[in-house]
Parts: structure tokens; C-alpha cells; sequence
């Protein structure tokens, strides 16, 4: 009898280990209500020991093993023990941890395909409320496990007619973040240039009982993922964690995170994942965002729930050149180079898509056999630039003025201001009003010219010289005959 109210304290231990507030409930009409329930979880009940009989007011209790559950508890020797009188009575190990014991005894309903006794998904909640109630009715007594979609396990021992349990854990979250190279900051959106590399951090809010947790992780075409730079802060791949890439679902990657490792949460904590990608040729241009979406699967292999997607958005941006005299007239052949400083500085490599469109070169077509990057042609007097970092400033180096204008001595400044600098121009003549990066040429007046008439003032100049020296030799000649 004494080692009984051992095993009965126990079992009632198992409730609080795991979060749970129990009472009782009779025999022969027993019952669960679960509150607190989280709307759309799966509740499932299994019973693992039968009540033969019992005294409340002494405290005293006699358990069996469930025939569906006998050959197995023969085996859990560090929690339970079986008489050996052929009746199946069970006892309580001294010192034994409940809390293992319900996990283990999960994994063997789930691995011997032992049905439940009972299941139930927790309805809507009322107008303004967010959590529920489930309640199973008719049970026999007995030693129950509970287990939910949210992976939260409760033994629970049945004493008087009625049991209630509160849900105290929650479903898990995601949150992905995407870092801003600008300022280091972590949030939903950034900006970025072709070719640079992007980080990302996907936050899992993990909760006690956490059972079969997968995350996924997409990219769209204009974000390659560095396979090689993903890591979950803390734990150790291959044995905490294991990750898969190009899945069958369309995935860039899934981590699944092992068993025995979520088994160890035994409070409310974050996992913190890490990996990055680079922004590639395929990027859209703003207002059109590159998008990072990732969810986590979690619970019963059964009845898996999934999280809402969890998205960042990375955005690139381009500006419009218009070439126009100081007349504002659009002028053609003007060329350019781009740089990232007003001086000296890094020219931005360019590829031409062609149409007028350049786009920031990637790292590999740079490195690629006989790349040259590309010259800015205004070709009409216009060109777009497409593929640069917002909260960044531009130069525009003019390496070719139209014919007979004049080049301009200086680099012109572009700043990129998380917004795309596009001209709206339709005519040949541009205006305040039709934005764009505007750059004018000037040319300078025809100068004077001397003509073929130099070259008679020339021949009209010699033959006065040559006339005068004639007099005069004609008047030399005179004097002297005189003389």
C-alpha cells in the first residue's frame, strides 16, 4: 500500500513536470476537459494503465497494465515495476523521472501503432478570445497519456470522476530577419547591389514537448543561397540538426532538427538560425521585391501543423540617364563609366542587356574568360543602369561627349535614395517634371574663320612690296645718272 501512494504521488508529479494543472474524475464515467486549448491543435488521449480500484479518502490506488501497453512497460524497468503474481500490478521506481517516462511511452505509441483512446481538435475560439476547451467524455479510469499537435506531452493519473488540464504552451513561431548592409540593422526588408552577398536570421520560438520540428527555407530566382554558410547558433550539425538542399517541395534548403534535441527544451527558447545568399542577375528591380520565405512544420507525424510563412523582402534599385544640351534637347553618342567614388575610387563593372538597359555585373561573369565591363551608351540621349544599393552614392564618369559638345570635367553625382530615379520623358525636349538622372553638354561658338582671303592678302601684300621696290630702284638709278 505504501509503495501505491508512491506511485500515485508520482503520477501526479508527471502533471506539474510538464506544465499541467490536473484534478480527478470518477470511475466508470470519467472525463477530460482540457482549457486554454489552442484552436485547430489535435488533442489525443492514450491509456496506459487501467484504475482497478480505489480510495480517495486514503489515498490508495490500484493500477494495471493495459494489455495493449504490458509488453513494454515489462521493459521500462527504470520507471516501473511488474508483480510477478501473474496479476500485471504496477509499481513506481523510487527516483525515476516521470516527465522521461511520457516521452518514451509517446515514441512507443507512435512506433507500435497503438491507437488512442480518443482525439480531438480544439474548435475557434469565442469572439474575442483566442484560445478554447476540448473534452473527452465516457472514459474508463486509468493512467492517461495526453498528447497534442503542438508536441506538448502530460501523463495523467485518474483519481475522481473529472480531470481538467490547462494548456500552458503554445505553438512554436518563425520570425526571418534580413540584415541591411548600410547600417548593420536587422528587419524585414533591405537593399542591395547585384553581386553582393545578403544575410539572413530565421528565429524559432520552440516549446517544451517540441516534437518532429522541419524548417523550410525559399528563395526567388534573383537570391543564390551559400549552402555553405548556414548555421544554427549553438547546436552541432549532424547531431542536433540536419540540413537538406533542393528538396523534392521546391525548397532552397530544410533543416530538421533531431528528436533528442527538442526532447532537452524544457522551457519556451529561440533557435537561432544563420545563412546568407547573394543577390544575382536574375534580381528584380524595385517597386518588384527579391523575397526570402521560410515556415516551420512541427507536431504529430500524423497531423503535422505548419507555421505562417515568414518573409523579408530585398529590393535593388536603377536610374535613367538623359543626355540633353543646355537647351534641354536630348543629344546622342554621349558615353560613361560608373564609379563609387567622385575621385579615384572602384569602377562598377556593367554588362549590356541591350535597349539601353546596363546592368551591375556578377562576380563570376567578372571573373569569366574576356570580360570587359561595358560602356554607357546615352544612345538618343538615354540609358538605364539597373542593379545598385539604395542609401548609396554613384558616379558617372562621361568618357565621350556627343560630337562637337564639350566633355565635362567632373563626375556627376547619382544617390540612390530607396527609390528608383526613372525619367518619364516621351518627347526629345526634358523637363523638371520628368525626372531621371539629367546630365547637359554644352558647346562652344564657330570661331572665326580666315578663309581663302588670308591667302590673297597674302599675294596682294607681296605685290605692293614688290611694286615699291621697283620705284625706288627706278629713282636710285635716276640720281645716280644725275650724279
Amino acid at each position: 500500500m505504501k509503495r501505491l501512494k508512491k506511485f500515485a504521488g508520482l503520477l501526479l508529479a508527471v502533471a506539474t513536470i510538464l506544465a499541467y494543472s490536473v484534478t480527478a474524475f470518477a470511475a466508470g464515467n470519467g472525463s477530460i476537459t482540457i482549457t486554454n486549448a489552442v484552436p485547430g491543435q489535435v488533442y489525443t488521449i492514450y491509456r496506459i494503465l487501467d484504475l482497478e480500484s480505489y480510495d480517495s479518502n486514503a489515498n490508495a490506488y490500484a493500477y494495471k497494465a493495459n494489455s495493449e501497453w504490458l509488453s513494454w512497460l515489462e521493459t521500462q524497468t527504470d520507471y516501473v515495476t511488474i508483480s510477478d503474481d501473474g496479476q500485471n500490478y504496477v509499481t513506481w521506481v523510487d527516483g525515476a523521472d516521470a516527465a522521461e517516462f511520457a516521452k518514451l511511452a509517446l515514441a512507443h505509441a507512435e512506433e507500435a501503432d497503438i491507437q488512442p483512446v480518443d482525439n480531438a481538435t480544439a474548435g475557434a475560439a469565442a469572439e474575442g478570445e483566442n484560445r478554447t476547451t476540448v473534452e473527452f467524455t465516457g472514459l474508463d479510469l486509468g493512467y492517461y497519456l495526453v498528447d497534442t499537435s503542438l508536441g506538448t506531452l502530460c501523463s495523467l493519473d485518474t483519481t475522481d470522476d473529472e480531470a481538467t488540464i490547462t494548456e500552458k504552451n503554445d505553438v512554436p513561431s518563425t520570425e526571418k530577419e534580413v540584415q541591411e548592409d548600410s547600417d548593420e540593422s536587422w528587419g524585414s526588408d533591405n537593399t542591395a547591389q547585384i553581386g553582393d552577398t545578403v544575410n539572413f536570421r530565421t528565429t524559432i520560438t520552440a516549446q517544451p514537448g517540441a516534437e518532429n520540428y522541419v524548417l523550410y527555407d525559399k528563395m526567388s530566382a534573383g537570391l543564390t543561397l551559400d549552402q555553405e554558410s548556414i548555421v544554427v547558433e549553438g547546436l552541432t550539425e549532424d547531431e542536433d540538426y540536419t540540413v537538406a538542399f533542393d528538396t523534392t517541395d521546391g525548397y532552397d534548403f530544410e533543416i530538421t532538427f533531431d528528436q533528442d534535441y527538442l526532447n532537452s527544451i524544457e522551457s519556451e527558447t529561440k533557435i537561432v538560425v544563420k545563412y546568407s545568399a547573394v543577390l544575382n542577375d536574375n534580381a528584380v528591380i524595385s517597386e518588384d521585391s527579391n523575397d526570402n520565405v521560410t515556415h516551420l512544420d512541427y507536431g504529430d507525424e500524423t497531423d503535422t501543423k505548419s507555421t505562417p510563412d515568414s518573409t523579408t523582402k530585398t529590393y535593388s534599385f536603377s536610374f535613367d540617364i538623359v543626355k540633353t544640351d543646355n537647351e534641354f534637347k536630348l543629344l546622342d553618342g554621349a558615353e560613361f563609366e560608373l564609379y563609387d567614388a567622385q575621385t579615384e575610387g572602384n569602377k562598377i563593372a556593367l554588362v549590356d542587356e541591350g535597349n539601353g538597359v546596363y546592368r551591375v555585373a556578377t562576380d563570376e561573369e567578372i571573373k569569366g574568360e574576356g570580360f570587359t565591363s561595358a560602356v554607357i551608351v546615352a544612345k538618343d540621349g538615354q540609358a538605364t543602369v539597373k542593379g545598385l544599393d539604395a542609401e548609396t552614392t554613384y558616379y558617372l564618369e562621361e568618357t565621350k561627349a556627343p560630337e562637337g559638345y564639350n566633355k565635362l570635367a567632373e563626375r556627376v553625382e547619382v544617390a540612390i535614395e530607396n527609390t528608383n530615379l526613372s525619367t518619364s520623358l516621351e518627347g526629345d525636349v526634358w523637363t523638371d517634371d520628368d525626372g531621371g538622372v539629367q546630365i547637359t553638354n554644352i558647346s562652344g561658338a564657330l570661331l572665326p574663320s580666315t578663309g581663302g582671303m588670308g591667302t590673297t592678302l597674302f599675294y596682294v601684300g607681296g605685290g605692293i612690296l614688290m611694286a615699291g621696290a621697283a620705284v625706288l630702284l627706278v629713282i636710285r638709278k635716276s640720281r645716280s645718272r644725275e650724279e
